[in-house]
């Protein structure tokens, strides 16, 4: 009778083939999962003990192992793949859902102890199936465990959080992205530069999901088995370094026409200009730091390339017009870039007034 609700099975997921490599390489044990401790070891603790919550939820943003976790977290109760189920709430809101969900309950397990439910994008529930699901929160069947999973947790009642184990996923940091793709590639028999791997990291903005769908795109058409920025930036439309490079050397001379020449350059390229930006701050934030922390300049610069890395230090060891009111001033500028009608035109007006200086 539910069958039509779920939007698919554990069983029909190992049932198809895929080259994705974010599912290929989906962590099949907790040992395996990555930036998630506080989380894991809660959960481990919970089974050790014995003392399984009747509803969790996991919260995050996207591509940050919310299913993959939830999954993770059944089989480690011993459920068997026929006795769990996902939900997809985005197709499946409607309180007609909710019942149907409400009469399959009652079923006994099929090969477990305890039947799981996925439900995924749990906030996109109508204001009717969430006051029914509130009432099969309240009082679940003893074999029934329910994971809800959503990066929208601000939209969830407070009646529905009260009754659940609510977890945080946090978003993967930037090292532990460009790690992770790293590895993979060298699974792949692939090389990423370091600097290709941080800008692949850069670009995820917190998603492993991201992350490694960027990375698949790079194996797939790089002519051979090393990965470097220019190749990266050529898929995610960031600026090749040499943009980079001559935009940085531009603001250290205070050179306006070079300047504005590299940003040009970046558009004629159709590079992301959000990116862009962002890039450009990280640049000049690394001028500023190295300048003010001599000492942490190994830590600092990790995430460049050698000759960038150069160029920074030589920028930062000299007389040069990247200061802090020019980080700043590019910052604003970086928030302007998505509400500008012409998106390189924050940064083209920041560099102008270097001319008014």
């Amino acid at each position: 009778m539910a069958a039509a609700l779920f939007a698919f099975c554990y069983t029909n997921r190992t049932m198809s083939t895929t080259s994705a490599l974010y599912r290929k390489y989906r962590p099949e044990s907790f040992s395996e999962v990555r930036d998630q401790d506080h989380i894991v070891s809660v959960l481990k603790g919970a089974i050790k003990k014995g003392e399984i919550p009747h509803a969790l939820l996991f919260s995050g943003t996207r591509g940050t192992g919310k299913t993959t976790l939830a999954r993770l977290f059944a089989a480690a109760i011993g459920t068997k793949p026929m006795d769990l189920y996902e939900i997809d709430a985005a197709s499946n809101r409607g309180i007609d859902d909710i019942r149907e969900l409400k009469e399959a309950l009652h079923t006994m397990p099929y090969e477990s102890a305890q039947k799981v439910y996925i439900i995924d994008e749990v906030h996109m529930l109508t204001k009717e199936a969430f006051n029914a699901l509130l009432k099969t929160l309240e009082e679940p069947p003893a074999h029934v465990v329910f994971i809800l999973a959503t990066t929208e947790v601000d939209k969830l009642l407070d009646t529905i959080l009260s009754r659940c184990q609510v977890f945080t996923m946090r978003s993967p940091s930037r090292a532990v992205l460009a790690a992770t793709v790293t590895d993979v590639a060298k699974k792949e028999g692939f090389t990423l530069d370091p600097d290709a791997a941080d800008l692949i990291a850069v670009a995820a903005d917190g998603s492993f999901r991201d992350a490694l769908g960027v990375t698949q795109k790079v194996i797939m058409a790089s002519g051979d088995t090393i990965g470097s920025a220019d190749e990266v930036a050529a898929i995610i439309g960031a600026p090749k370094v040499a943009t980079m490079q001559a935009l940085l050397t531009a603001l250290h001379e205070q050179n306006v026409d070079a300047a504005l020449t590299a940003v040009a350059t970046a558009v004629s390229s159709q590079v992301e200009m959000k990116l862009f930006a962002r890039l450009l701050l990280e640049h000049i934030r690394a001028v500023m730091l190295v300048r003010n922390q001599p000492g942490n300049k190994e830590l600092i610069l990790a995430n460049f390339g050698a000759d960038t890395a150069t160029l920074i230090t030589t920028i930062a060891s000299g007389t040069t017009h990247i200061n802090s009111h020019l980080l700043l001033r590019f910052l604003q500028a970086t928030e302007q870039v998505n509400r500008s009608p012409i998106p390189q035109l924050p940064l083209e007006v920041a560099i102008m007034e270097l001319a008014e200086k």
